[in-house]
């Protein structure tokens, strides 16, 4: 018996022909997941976050948040998440001539899809990837419980630090004086 080696990349990526917009590739650990687009609740609580986080970085000007960036950390590891947020530092010197990040943002956010194995995708793959490259905070929204749950960096890994319900308000340490109402997020 052979173990199958093959290992996708970025390139292999470059060279898929293009759907249109309906299929998301990312590959972890060098394998391939595709996913279809989401439901229109899940984008609009994506929506909603890169709002919430344009409001305020447009104030305190210390950053910038993107809606479905690509984020490029090593060849074999190359993700699309919802929503990220970047400092104006990291984002200086982050991203390559094909503006896709090659730096781990500060935050990444994901929106659940439903079923098990995309809550496994965001709960279990996507965690260890984000804290493998220095991701600090890491949100995982699910609209159909109406609940945030929040990843902080703990001892070079991200752990769950809050679960948020949709009463609470998402506040960060990365994020000084950011509030935004989970309800609103939720609407």
């Amino acid at each position: 018996m052979i173990a199958n080696s093959l290992r996708w990349t970025t390139r292999d990526l470059e060279v898929m022909p293009d759907d249109g917009g309906w299929k998301r590739r990312e590959i972890i650990d060098g394998e391939l997941l595709v996913t279809r687009a989401p439901h229109i609740r899940h984008q609009g609580a994506s929506g909603n976050i890169h709002f919430e986080l344009e409001c305020w970085s447009r104030e305190t000007n210390l950053g910038k948040p993107f809606q479905t960036p690509g984020v490029i950390f090593t060849p074999t590891d190359a993700v699309i998440p919802d929503v990220v947020w970047i400092s104006r530092d990291r984002l200086a010197n982050g991203t390559d001539e094909a503006g896709y990040l090659t730096t781990a943002p500060e935050l990444i956010i994901e929106v659940l899809s439903p079923g098990e194995l995309n809550e496994q995708r965001d709960k279990e793959l996507k965690l260890k990837l984000y804290s493998l490259h220095g991701v600090q905070e890491y949100w995982i929204a699910n609209w159909q419980l109406k609940t945030l749950e929040i990843y902080r960096r703990t001892n070079a890994q991200l752990k769950l630090a809050a679960t948020l319900l949709n009463e609470d308000s998402i506040t960060s340490p990365l994020l000084p004086g950011f509030s935004a109402p989970l309800v609103q997020i939720f609407q």
